[in-house]
């Protein structure tokens, strides 16, 4: 599997969008729920630091997939407080 992805002319993780379709695939409601987050923050995190291209790739799968509103809320928050410390 490449490392990248192009979409919409945007280079992205494709890691990162693999895992996204994964988690609303299948079962459940197709959104993407507070375990899957969780499961997407510690890809984010994995190389100890929020890459521009991660920042791309996480902007989209936030735009494109549906998220409960708690997951949503947490991504953000967790997201955040990390980032702010690289």
């Amino acid at each position: 599997m490449a490392y990248y992805i192009t979409i919409d002319g945007i280079k992205m993780d494709n890691d990162l969008i693999e895992a996204a379709k994964t988690a609303v695939a299948g079962r459940g409601d197709g959104r993407i729920s507070m375990a899957d987050a969780e499961m997407l923050l510690a890809k984010v995190k994995d190389g100890d630091s929020y890459t521009d291209v991660e920042k791309d790739t996480m902007e989209h799968i936030r735009k494109t997939y549906k998220w409960t509103e708690e997951a949503d809320e947490w991504f953000r928050t967790e997201i955040r407080k990390w980032a702010a410390t690289k």
